[in-house]
């Protein structure tokens, strides 16, 4: 069933809206995958906070357009799917990368980070950086270290004292010999 001129646009304006809320865009080259493989991928991505949808080439250009985006042209040849990444663009480059492994029919074009294009190489280098919450949690450690190592020194003459302490009443309450 063919689309309307309005159907058209608006599926035009929901993609470029899509794209100003996306950290990352990753497209692939899906031909040869059947609908329940297709909808595996959905799942997985869907599962990160992304969206990933088979869009028409020219429908690709016009979005890139409409954002001011100047991506690769061989990023709209063949057949093309895209994932949107709105939350973690990490999180949702390794799910795609999950989702397809050992599908030989699925091929990385590219992506955008924000709006600089990515070669397939930096995108599987994207897929492979930890989840946002693990990198929050480094990062919270690393923050955190400094200040606990520097409580625990200042802490430290305390506790001799209290050991010393310590250890002199229970001197005195040991029975003489």
């Amino acid at each position: 069933m063919a689309l309307t001129r309005e159907q058209k646009e608006a599926v035009l304006a929901r993609y470029a809206d899509w794209m100003k809320k996306s950290q990352a865009v990753v497209l692939v080259e899906y031909s040869g995958l059947s609908m329940k493989e297709l909808d595996a991928i959905r799942a997985k991505v869907r599962d990160t906070g992304g969206e990933f949808h088979i869009i028409k080439n020219t429908l690709a250009r016009k979005v890139f357009e409409a954002n001011g985006i100047n991506a690769p042209a061989d990023m709209t040849k063949k057949s093309t799917a895209v994932a949107f990444a709105f939350s973690d663009a990490a999180g949702t480059a390794k799910a795609l990368a999950d989702a397809t492994k050992g599908m030989e029919a699925v091929k990385l074009k590219g992506g955008l980070l924000n709006t600089q294009p990515l070669s397939p190489a930096q995108v599987k280098a994207l897929a492979e950086l930890p989840p946002l919450p693990v990198m929050r949690a480094q990062l919270l450690g690393v923050l955190q270290a400094p200040a606990g190592k520097l409580v625990r020194t200042i802490a430290e003459p305390a506790r001799s004292l209290a050991s010393v302490f310590r250890a002199y009443t229970e001197k005195a309450q040991q029975p003489a010999a």
